[in-house]
């Protein structure tokens, strides 16, 4: 058959991540609960996907600590482990201080606006006990001054290990998220005064709270 010349090929690297993304976000919404078996082959079904961008994501997530894998024997979600979990948020702290730390006083009103809407939709979804629409707010919020700085080095340890952090959290929303309505607050007000060591301490702090131990600990 011929083969069309002018058709531009898929692109492998946009298929790879939205493997990732799916798997991850499965993960980090308990879809795929701490010590479920993951199959290759399943997965890839489930996706409509072949098995290798699967395998590149599996890969992925093993080095963020959310997958345990035995090369040639099994692939498990891992559970939620307190020293993984501590050294994980302790450094997805550091780098929203950075961010914010950096940013605070050059955000123009639309990235504020959008913070602010951020957390109104994030108070909605704390009230309605919408955990997922939480967490969603809440990742649209810190995105800001992240996006704002441009840095890639932050960006990669964020996509590293920010959803190891993200599945613990989803914990504390689920319990009660309406103290991080008052911290998102404060945070907003400080990045538009300018204040960059108080709007970095409370993005730290909003982040290093996050509790390591049981759900309620």
């Amino acid at each position: 058959m011929p083969i069309p010349r002018d058709v531009p090929a898929v692109d492998r690297t946009l298929l790879r991540d939205d493997v990732y993304r799916r798997l991850r976000d499965a993960i980090v919404d308990c879809t795929f609960a701490p010590g479920e078996q993951l199959k290759d082959m399943e997965l890839a079904e489930w996706l409509g996907v072949s098995r290798t961008p699967v395998r590149e994501a599996l890969l992925r997530l093993a080095g963020s600590g959310l997958v345990v894998a035995q090369p040639g024997r099994s692939t498990t979600v891992s559970a939620i482990d307190e020293k993984a979990l501590r050294d994980a948020r302790d450094v997805v702290a550091a780098m929203h201080h950075l961010a914010v730390f950096q940013t605070a006083g050059t955000l123009d009103e639309a990235q504020l606006d959008r913070m602010r809407e951020a957390n109104r939709r994030f108070a909605d979804a704390v009230e309605a006990g919408d955990v997922a629409a939480a967490l969603e707010a809440d990742e649209r919020l810190h995105s800001v001054p992240v996006a704002a700085l441009g840095n890639r080095a932050v960006d990669t340890v964020l996509d590293q290990f920010g959803p190891v952090v993200r599945r613990a959290e989803r914990l504390r929303f689920g319990h009660d998220g309406r103290a991080s309505i008052e911290l998102h607050d404060r945070l907003i007000a400080l990045c538009a005064a300018g204040d960059k060591d108080g709007a970095a301490a409370v993005a730290f702090d909003t982040w290093h709270s996050l509790p390591v131990g049981h759900p309620g600990a």
